[in-house]
This record gives structure tokens, C-alpha cells and sequence, in this order.
């Protein structure tokens, strides 16, 4: 596996994507099938292709803010579109060429990306693997709520298998991440799969 490869579950229309939330965020959101208060659309929101990083971030869902993990399946023109609009976290000079210009892009796109060292299904660092999350505000909030977002779905129940898999050591079949493929990205990306550290 290369190093930055936008991994995910997609189908010729949709992408799917992870996040984690309170019952109290989560349980609107589900019943309305978009994000509804008190659901903030001011806050930036960060989306995450890779389920084995959603596991890790949200300890399987145990952590404090993360009980219920959705599964949301988004259009890949929205997707697109957030990597189209999308600024790395960090400074690279090689993509930025200055800091002025990285400074710019930071203050007027709404969308940022950082890459995180990949998971496996037992949570341990992939070597030579990154994950792409992608956070999204203002104009990209907007879209995300209001046009990409075509399903979610609770998938905590999947969460809590494979908490108990981890612990015998046994690998189940048929998991969420075994869906994910190397997303077809064209040289117009290459601004985001430049090496960048976490924001």
C-alpha cells in the first residue's frame, strides 16, 4: 500500500463515510436521515473513509462523545468536491510554495485535510500507511448536509463485534473495511497527497 491512497467503500454515486457522536446528535440525525440540531453547523466536522481509523479514534465507540457510530453514504460529487476545495493541515512547500500562500488557502477554503497512520481491524499502526480525514466548514457544511448526504446508517453494533474480536483474536468476516479500495484520484489532487502531519 502506498503511503497517501484515499482508501474507501464507494459505488458509482456514493462514498461511504464514518463519524462518531452522542446519542443526543446521533439519534436526530438517523430519524431525519441529514444532521439536525443540536447538531452545530458551526463547528467543522471531520469525516473519515477509513472504519478502522473511525474504530480507533472512537475506541469502538466507548469514548466519552463518541457512543453511536454512523455509517453515511455521501454522493462522490460532493466527495469530489470536498477534495477539490480542500487545503492540507500543515505547511508543504512543495505543494504551498510559501507560507503566505498556505496561510491564504487556510483562511479561505472550507475544507482541510490531514493524513493519520492507517489502521488494521486490531487497531495496530499500519507501516508505511496514512488515512485521510477530511474536515469540512462554512460552504462545505452547508453542502454536506443540505445535498451530499444520501443515507446513515447506526453502525455501532459492528463496533462492539469487533471490540469482542479483538480480544479473541479472531477476525470476522464480511467487516466494513474489507470494502475499502484505492479511490480513483486524478493529478488535480495532488495538493492534499502531498506528505502533511496531523492538524
Amino acid at each position: 500500500m502506498r503511503e497517501h491512497v484515499i482508501r474507501a467503500a464507494f459505488t458509482d454515486t456514493t462514498v461511504r463515510v464514518y463519524q462518531a457522536y452522542t446519542p443526543d446528535i446521533a439519534l436526530p440525525a438517523l430519524k431525519a436521515g441529514r444532521f439536525v440540531p443540536p447538531f452545530k453547523m458551526s463547528r467543522m466536522t471531520w469525516i473519515k473513509p477509513s472504519f478502522n481509523w473511525m474504530m480507533y479514534r472512537s475506541g469502538f465507540a466507548k469514548k466519552p462523545g463518541q457512543e453511536v457510530v454512523l455509517g453515511i453514504d455521501i454522493t462522490r460529487a460532493g466527495f469530489d468536491w470536498a477534495l477539490d476545495h480542500a487545503v492540507l493541515c500543515n505547511f508543504n512547500e512543495r505543494v504551498h510554495g510559501s507560507h503566505e500562500y498556505w496561510k491564504h488557502s487556510m483562511a479561505t477554503k472550507c475544507v482541510r485535510v490531514q493524513w493519520d497512520p492507517e489502521r488494521d481491524w486490531r487497531l495496530n499502526p499500519i507501516a508505511g500507511a496514512r488515512t485521510i480525514q477530511i474536515g469540512l466548514s462554512g460552504q462545505a457544511m452547508q453542502h454536506y448536509v443540505s445535498e451530499w448526504i444520501v443515507n446513515i446508517e447506526d453502525i455501532t453494533c459492528i463496533t462492539r463485534i469487533l471490540a469482542d474480536a479483538v480480544a479473541t483474536g479472531i477476525h470476522p468476516q464480511n467487516t466494513p473495511d474489507s470494502l475499502e479500495r484505492p479511490y480513483p484520484v486524478s493529478s488535480r489532487y495532488s495538493h492534499i497527497l502531498a506528505e502533511d502531519e496531523q492538524c
